[in-house]
């Protein structure tokens, strides 16, 4: 397994959220704007990087019986230092995110990499994999925020791009505005892997 493979699957190959559709919830929740997309993606790649990091180092003296509660212990120990720190320092962006900065503890996506990697992995990999996956989800993100805030407000960042005259399709900052978001963006890779395919 080289480094470069475990660092970038997480942007394709195993996207958390466009391959193994996993996490779907704080995505569909946090995705419409770029702003809150990007406070969510770091959080969740901070506690990935280090949850990978401190379960790729005690691997070989849990036990396995009681392994996942470990796990989630490990887990929210990391969730509870970025929520604080959130709070302390971004409030604004805190109030945005609201429970789903602290169900970062019961993210799929954290304890599967947990379960399927870091527990069976030596550390320099582990932290590999959760900054590649991390940022794969992230981008993820990114992108859905980015679609939803652009044809929702016809802004970037808060920054209006179109003009005055362009009519928001408000619909698309609306939870249901997520799923028809994340169908399309799903839709279009599903094309894309069948057109390699042939």
């Amino acid at each position: 397994m080289s480094v470069v493979h475990e660092f970038t699957k997480g942007f394709y190959k195993q996207n958390p959220v466009f391959k193994q559709a996993l996490g779907l919830c704080p995505t569909l929740a946090v995705s419409n704007s770029v702003e809150s997309a990007l406070g969510m993606g770091a959080a969740a790649t901070f506690v990935l990087l280090c949850s990978n990091f401190i379960i790729s180092l005690i691997r070989k003296i849990v036990p396995a019986k009681i392994r996942i509660p470990i796990y989630i212990v490990v887990i929210a120990t990391f969730v509870t230092i970025v929520d604080l720190a959130m709070a302390g320092f971004l409030p604004a962006l805190h109030k945005t995110l609201g429970i789903f900065v602290p169900l970062i503890v019961v993210n799929c996506i954290i304890l599967g990499r947990a379960e399927a990697y870091a527990g069976k992995n030596n550390v320099g990999l582990s932290i590999v994999d959760g900054l590649g996956m991390g940022l794969g989800f992230t981008c993820a993100l990114l992108l859905l925020g980015a679609i939803r805030e652009f044809l929702g407000n016809g802004s970037l960042l808060g920054i209006p791009i179109l003009s005055a005259n362009f009519e928001p399709v408000l619909i698309m900052i609306l939870p249901p505005g997520a799923f028809l978001t994340i169908g399309f963006v799903l839709g279009f890779f599903n094309w894309l892997e069948n057109r390699r395919a042939k």
